[in-house]
């Protein structure tokens, strides 16, 4: 992992102490006008009301879980092998001084139920290696997850319980969301179940963090700590744009920058896994890209990635595309850098074309090329 990005949820049984927040913007219209959804009125007094969060507070919390794995690890390691005598004495490459034993850990964090019929999405890291995973809800019942599939890639799992009178979250469309607006985080820090916490959105299609191979993280300075991964990030209409997953911290505490995955890209996972067990990812056989580094040569500043390697007979070698060729868009959407690139051929839907245009010699190209399957290719 670079830098200092921390992944939350696996926090130990023994970690307390934590702080509850709550609150929702929601405008009130009097009888001559009305206000627009989440907006703050001005008060008659002249002085703004604080934000109100309540109300998304009590929409919310009820789909938010807590998530308790049984996380067992096979280490190689002898009892015998911290003794300095018996290290010293057979040397640390003795056979006879290792052997296999189990390691167990249990991993603290959050999910959010997104079907009525139990479904729950949550983070890899959260249910990882786990032998066994409880779920408590919110009216404090318990029952056994079972786990439906995991995306390691992006950091997503979808578990699965048998119950009745569950609250759902519906889905956002995070490709709305704006840099400066009010977003709502809720989860379990340190076993203090239904944390509500606000902030608003401090970026958005942020990469390079070092988290995972996908990355196109929703930035926010809701305060979020171990034990909120899985949880729920939530728009002013109560809607999931986001599922959070790590901080960037040099304490290992909240220092007001977190990440959430964004739920277009949360969701299509989870359709996968429920649907099919398992991802699968679209495949054009591009296989090493970088950043322009000659800004110049592209006449657009700071636009567009070079196609460094592709595999010989794959569909963007059959298209057409050549090691060299700088991708400026995509779909007709711009490409800035080689992190932008690679979310976009993640989600690439097997079957369809996805249209490059490209900069050769001083020249555009417009090259269709064909998405197949990533057979055995991640």
């Amino acid at each position: 992992m670079r830098g200092r990005a921390l992944l939350l949820g696996v926090c130990a049984a023994s970690l307390a102490v934590g702080a509850v927040v709550g609150a929702r913007i929601a405008g009130r219209a009097d009888a001559t006008t009305r206000a627009a959804p989440g907006s703050v009125p001005a008060a008659s007094s002249g002085v703004m009301p604080s934000p109100d969060f309540s109300a998304i507070a009590r929409r919310g919390t009820p789909a938010v879980v807590n998530i308790s794995a049984l996380q067992v690890y096979r280490a190689e390691r002898s009892p015998f092998f911290s003794d300095p005598f018996f290290r010293d004495f057979f040397g640390q490459d003795f056979p006879g001084l290792r052997m296999p034993l189990e390691e167990r850990k249990t991993s603290l964090g959050s999910g959010v139920i997104v079907g009525a019929d139990g479904v729950i999405v949550t983070n890899n890291h959260v249910i990882e290696h786990a032998k066994q995973i409880a779920i408590t809800t919110a009216d404090h019942r318990r029952f056994r997850g079972k786990l439906v599939g995991t995306d390691p890639v992006t950091d997503i799992a979808v578990v699965k319980i048998e119950a009745r009178g569950l609250v759902s979250l519906p889905w956002g469309d995070s490709a709305r969301a704006q840099v400066g607006e009010y977003v709502v985080a809720i989860g379990n820090p340190f076993q203090l179940n239904q944390t509500v916490t606000m902030g608003i959105i401090s970026a958005t299609g942020r990469s390079n963090v070092g988290i995972v191979d996908y990355e196109d993280f929703i930035q926010t300075d809701a305060a979020i700590n171990p034990g909120n991964s899985g949880g729920a990030l939530l728009n002013t209409r109560g809607e999931l744009i986001g599922i959070n997953t790590a901080i960037y911290s040099e304490t290992g505490g909240y220092q007001g920058i977190g990440f959430a995955v964004p739920a277009n890209l949360a969701r299509a996972v989870m359709d996968q896994l429920v649907s099919k067990g398992r991802v699968v990812r679209g495949f054009i056989g591009i296989t090493k890209i970088s950043d322009v580094a000659d800004e110049s040569a592209l006449g657009e500043v700071g636009q567009g990635v070079v196609v460094v390697e592709l595999l010989r007979g794959s569909p963007a070698d059959r298209a057409g595309v050549e090691p060299g060729d700088v991708v400026v868009a995509v779909d007709g959407r711009p490409v800035q850098d080689a992190a932008q690139l690679r979310n976009e051929l993640a989600v690439a839907r097997v079957g369809t074309e996805m249209r490059f245009t490209i900069r050769r010699e001083g020249r555009k190209v417009e090259i269709a090329i064909a998405v197949e399957e990533a057979r055995g290719r991640a």
